[in-house]
C-alpha cells in the first residue's frame, strides 16, 4: 500500500444558495454537485454555477453519459439533465444509510457510509450484484482507469482510497489536510478527483497519482467519455 499527502489544486464555491455539498460527478463539461434540495452544475474552467434542478439530493450522484443518478433518502432517482424530470427510480441497497455514488461497467456502485460497503446494483432494478466488504466508512465512490476509489471521513481525519474491488484491501491512500473532509468524490477523467467538501459549501481538486501508461480498458464508462 502507497500514502501520500493530497495535493489541493483549486478549490470552488461556496455557491449562492447551497451551503452543503453531498454527491459530486462530472458529465465531461459541468462539475455537479448534490446540495440537498437540489442539483447544481458548474463551469470547471471558470468556477461559476450554471445551472440548478429542483430536486431531492441527499447523498451521493453519477452520469451515466446520459442521465445523472442521484440518492435521495432511501432510493435513488434518475434525471433527464436537460429538462430536469425525474425519469425513474430505484431502491438505494443501504435503505437511507447510502453515501456515495458512480456509474462503471455499465452499473451503479453505492457506498453505505456506516455500513462499511460498496454495492454494485442493476441500474433499472436496484438489485444486488455484488458487495465488496471495507474497513472504513464510505462517503463518495469514483472508478477511474479501472480502478476504484472511495472517500473516507471521521471526524478530523479524511482520505481518498483505492481498494480492490474483489477483495476491499486498501491498496493507496491519499490523506487530505486536518479539517478537508471528503464527502462526495468524483474523477474529472484525467488528472484530478474532485471531492465535495461537505458543509464547508466547497469542491476541492486533488491531484490524482500519476500512474505508468495502461493498456487496458477504463472500467469507467462516464463522465468525458462517460461520470460519478
Amino acid at each position: 500500500m502507497t500514502r501520500s499527502a493530497a495535493k489541493i489544486l483549486r478549490e470552488y464555491g461556496p455557491f449562492p444558495g447551497s451551503d452543503h455539498v453531498h454527491g459530486v460527478t462530472f458529465d465531461g463539461q459541468r462539475v455537479w454537485f448534490a446540495s440537498g434540495d437540489r442539483l447544481n452544475a458548474f463551469d470547471p474552467e471558470s468556477g461559476k454555477a450554471v445551472r440548478s434542478i429542483d430536486v431531492a439530493a441527499h447523498a451521493g450522484t453519477a452520469f451515466d453519459g446520459r442521465h445523472l443518478f442521484q440518492i435521495a433518502e432511501d432510493h435513488i432517482q434518475k434525471i433527464d439533465p436537460e429538462t430536469g424530470r425525474v425519469l425513474a427510480t430505484i431502491p438505494a441497497p443501504g435503505g437511507g444509510g447510502d453515501s456515495g455514488l458512480a456509474w462503471a461497467e455499465g452499473t451503479l456502485w453505492v457506498g453505505q457510509y456506516r455500513g462499511r460497503k460498496i454495492h454494485q446494483i442493476d441500474s433499472q432494478t436496484g438489485a444486488i450484484l455484488r458487495t465488496i466488504e471495507l474497513n472504513r466508512v464510505v462517503t463518495g465512490v469514483t472508478w477511474i482507469d479501472g480502478e476504484l476509489w472511495h472517500g473516507m471521513w471521521e471526524g478530523e481525519e479524511s482520505e481518498l482510497r483505492q481498494v480492490d474491488p474483489r477483495t476491499g484491501e486498501v491498496l493507496e491512500r491519499i490523506e487530505m489536510p486536518p479539517g478537508m473532509g471528503v464527502s462526495g468524490l468524483e474523477s474529472d477523467g484525467g488528472d484530478q478527483f474532485l471531492c465535495g467538501g461537505g458543509k464547508s459549501g466547497k469542491i476541492r481538486a486533488v491531484r490524482r497519482p500519476k500512474r505508468a501508461p495502461a493498456t487496458g480498458r477504463s472500467a469507467r464508462t462516464s463522465g468525458k467519455s462517460t461520470g460519478k
